[in-house]
């Protein structure tokens, strides 16, 4: 067993991260994926994938076992336009995919998911070759997603319907 507990962890890591990018300019590589996936998995009362499912990161199982792929975004400067989030893999056998928005203490503030039938549609439809290999900018994703959760108002039931 472990000295320290999950929930502590992530929270030094939020304050070396934030930390970090005060410091050193830019943001610690890879930290704020680690988080969102912590925070979506916790807030949005999911199961973490098995490790060796590639391109999925929980399971919902309280919606048939929906497999999803959990993506993220620190937003630093809400005036600039343009964010992008990682690309998606459509080879991979994800159900949807959520997106965690965090503030820069690391701290999520919302979460969109977006179905993949929905992603699918518009990356075949758009004109944008990067969306057509599945890279959205975060301004996409809320078009195309939906609000499921949001630090004001957390869970609304009528988006998020896993809580049996």
């Amino acid at each position: 067993m472990s000295v320290y507990a999950e929930a502590k962890l992530i929270g030094q890591a939020r304050l070396l991260a934030a930390e970090y990018r005060r410091t050193m300019g830019k943001p610690l590589p890879g930290i704020s994926s680690e988080i969102a996936l912590h925070d979506a998995i916790r807030l949005l009362s999911l199961a973490p994938a098995d490790a060796t499912a590639g391109g999925i990161d929980a399971i919902d199982p309280e919606r048939g076992n929906k497999k999803i792929q959990i993506k993220s975004r620190t937003i630093f400067d809400e005036s600039k336009s343009g964010q992008r989030i990682g690309q998606l893999n459509v080879e991979q056998s994800w159900d949807s995919v959520l997106l965690v928005l965090m503030d820069e203490e690391y701290e999520p503030y919302e979460i969109y998911e977006a179905e993949r039938e929905e992603l699918l549609e518009y990356m075949q439809k758009s004109s944008s070759n990067r969306a057509k290999r599945g890279a959205l900018s975060v301004a996409r994703f809320k078009n195309i997603g939906q609000l499921v959760w949001a630090r004001d108002g957390g869970l609304d039931p009528e988006l998020w319907d896993n809580q049996a």
